[in-house]
Formats: C-alpha cells, sequence, structure tokens
C-alpha cells in the first residue's frame, strides 16, 4: 500500500471513529488499523481481540498497559499502573481502560518533552501546556476535551494519595466542544437506499440498522439467540459503549428482510451477520458494503455513514410523535440530554410559529401595521406561555 493510501486511510479512521457521542464501537488503535491494511494478511487476527468479548479484552489491555509501563523511563510510572488497575477493578468497559492509558502515555510523554522527571513534579502549567500541544497537533476539541478529563481525573488519584496539590488543577481551563446536529438522512434519501439493489444480508443489515437504532458494533455482535422473530426484538444485553442492556424492536419491513436473509444464511454459525469463517464481521467490511450501497443509490457524495443511520433513526421517531424518555431507552443512553440533541431536528412547533409570525409580518404593507400589531402580539405571547410550559416539562422528567 502506497503511502498516499495510507494517508486517505489514516483520514477516514480518524473521521469514522471520533466523535463526542460516542458512538462508534471499536477496539482498534490507528497503529493496528494500518498495520493490517498495510499487510495481505486476514483481518481476523486484529479482530480476534474484539470478538473475546469484554471480560478477556479488559484482561488483555491490562496485561498490554502493564508491559508498556514496566519498559517505560520515567519516574512515577507505577502510579499510572496502579490507577489502570483501579479501573480494572472497578469493571470499567474495555475502552475506558485503553483510553485511560493512551492519554497517560502521550502525558508522559509529553512531560518528558519539556525535561520532567517525574509524576510528581506535575503543575498546573503542565496540563495547560498538554492541552495547547494537542490543539497544535490538529486534535479534534472534543478529543482534547477527553484527554483533559482522563489527565485531570488522574491527578486526582494522584492528590488523594497525598503526592500532589490542588493546585495542580487548572480548574478554570474549560474546552468548549461545538454543539453540532446529529447528521440523518432526508427522507428522499432514505428511499432511495432502500430502493437500490444489493445482497440479501447487506440489504438486511441496513434495514436492522435503520429500523432499530443500534450502533454498528452492537448489530455485528449479535448472535442468533438474541434474534426473536415473532416478537420482532433483538437483546443487546450489554452494551459495549455504555454497559447497558436494552430491548430494541424491528418494523415489519426489516423483519422481511431479516426472513429473507435467514433463509440464506448458514444455520450453524451462531453470530447474525458473519464474517469469513464464522467470525465476527468487522467493522470496514460492514462500511465497504455500505459505501457500495450509497453508490448504487446515488448518494455517494452526501457524506452519510453507518451511524447516520441511527440518527435518521431516532430523528424518524421523534417526528412521528414519540417521547423523548421512551426515545432515551430505545437509543440506550445514560442520560436524556444525550437523546434531547435530536429535538432539535424535528422542532416543528418552533418551524410553524416562525411561519405564522413571518406571514403576519408580510401583511402589515397590505393591511395596516396597528391590527397586525396586534396579532403579532398575541401570537408572540401564546409562544411565550407554550415555551414555559415545555421547560417545565424538561425540568421534571
Amino acid at each position: 500500500m502506497t503511502p498516499q493510501e495510507l494517508s486517505s486511510e489514516k483520514d477516514h479512521f480518524s473521521t469514522s471513529f471520533a466523535g463526542p457521542e460516542e458512538d462508534y464501537w471499536t477496539d482498534l488503535t490507528l497503529e493496528t488499523y494500518l498495520e493490517a491494511l498495510s499487510h495481505t494478511e486476514s483481518w481476523i487476527p486484529v479482530f480476534d481481540e474484539i470478538e473475546a468479548g469484554p471480560a478477556k479484552r479488559r484482561d488483555r489491555l491490562l496485561d498490554r498497559a502493564v508491559r508498556k509501563l514496566a519498559v517505560t523511563e520515567f519516574q512515577g510510572k507505577e502510579y499510572v499502573e496502579e490507577y489502570v488497575r483501579c479501573q480494572y477493578r472497578s469493571n470499567c468497559s474495555p475502552n475506558t481502560i485503553k483510553n485511560s492509558y493512551q492519554v497517560m502515555e502521550s502525558f508522559i510523554g509529553y512531560l518528558i518533552g519539556v525535561d520532567k522527571k517525574s509524576l510528581e513534579e506535575v503543575e498546573k502549567r503542565d496540563v495547560e501546556g498538554f492541552v495547547e500541544h494537542e490543539q497544535d497537533r490538529g486534535m479534534k476539541v472534543s478529543t482534547v476535551k477527553t484527554k483533559l478529563g482522563i489527565v485531570r481525573a488522574f491527578l486526582g488519584f494522584m492528590m488523594e494519595k497525598g503526592l500532589i496539590r490542588e493546585e495542580v488543577f487548572p480548574w478554570k481551563l474549560k474546552i468548549k466542544v461545538p454543539e453540532t446536529l446529529p447528521r440523518a438522512m432526508e427522507p428522499e434519501d432514505v428511499d432511495r437506499l432502500l430502493g437500490a439493489e444489493g445482497s440479501v444480508r447487506d440489504r438486511a443489515m441496513i434495514m436492522v440498522l435503520l429500523r432499530t437504532g443500534m450502533r454498528i458494533g452492537e448489530l455485528l455482535n449479535t448472535r442468533m439467540r438474541e434474534l426473536h422473530m415473532e416478537e420482532q426484538k433483538i437483546l443487546i444485553y450489554e452494551a459495549q459503549k455504555n454497559h447497558l442492556g436494552r430491548v430494541v424492536y424491528f418494523s415489519d419491513d426489516a423483519k422481511g428482510a431479516l426472513e429473507k436473509w435467514l433463509k440464506e444464511r448458514d444455520q450453524k454459525q451462531e453470530i447474525l451477520f458473519y464474517g469469513q469463517r464464522g467470525k465476527i464481521l468487522s467493522y470496514p467490511a460492514a462500511r465497504m458494503r455500505f459505501v457500495k450501497y450509497l453508490e448504487r443509490a446515488g448518494l455517494s457524495q452526501k457524506g452519510y455513514t453507518l451511524h447516520s443511520l441511527r440518527h435518521t433513526y431516532a430523528t424518524d421517531l421523534l417526528n412521528a410523535g414519540m417521547h423523548l424518555e421512551y426515545l432515551e431507552k430505545l437509543m440506550g443512553h445514560r442520560s436524556l440530554e444525550a437523546t434531547r440533541r435530536y429535538a432539535r431536528l424535528k422542532d416543528k412547533t418552533k418551524e410553524e410559529e416562525y411561519f405564522k409570525a413571518m406571514a403576519i409580518i408580510e401583511r402589515r404593507q397590505k393591511d395596516g401595521y396597528e391590527q397586525c400589531d396586534r396579532e403579532l402580539q398575541t401570537l408572540l405571547e401564546e409562544t411565550k406561555r407554550l415555551c414555559a410550559h415545555d421547560q417545565d416539562l424538561h425540568e421534571h422528567p
């Protein structure tokens, strides 16, 4: 693979797996991703670790962190190991353990670069300098904020042990993350996507993602025993992103697509959508199938990703009148605030009130100002009462 191709894959990896939501499941680092791409070998060895399950992955990640720390020449590295072990004992997710160690590895590397000899020498300006260093590298704002949170958590751990002073914390250092709208598909684009030709398996995957709102990692890990066709539901015993178990339901059209796939698939396989030799289908493989589907639908330039199907699911349900509290459970969110982002896409009340007000304003030139002003004032008062009522509902969910 050429350097240009590797660079392209690197950009795609950063885009595909990044984001505050978080929303993408992966246990790959960029290095392992590029290493696999640069060889002609199968993806299977890379994804064996993902298939191992949360418990084994936690064991492997802890072991890897301990082995790498053993060869690190920096005073205080034993505190990082103790912190990671503490997360392990607290049953944190594999990704939490991995991210904590990787961020602390970067932080230690920065401290070595500014001639610090020990973690006990850390000062407030070192934390601020680390943030600026990551920003100068072109890291995404959400990524820098996450790294700052991990460093703060570790320094809090150090402070509890009496190893550093409270003054080390840059309490006023806060990173504002842009509040972007979820990237949902337009209704006409959904129709074009579903009208495109594709294999039975690919269509079933897309239909299930679109009608259940499952994360791609959740779907790729779904076993046949977790699929209940008669009740039209899938059991997610433990989400890999946040450890929340939930039940998701699928519609009649998704059921029809699944029935066609179930007739074709190898009945001996345990995994619903399996890859080579019955292994879990990799994310890159699933993504490439979706990309080809977009090409056949003429939607390649729209910037849609597999995760757009999840966003579309949430937006469609809200537009159909589903309450946020119910959608929160179906999406597997830990807080209502994460779900509330989708409400900004479907605020029909605000849209209707805007056009009502503009219609009154436009009539001013025809019907005179006085009558229109009274109508506009009445409308504004009604809107204010509606907003106050809506706010009360949100404060008492």
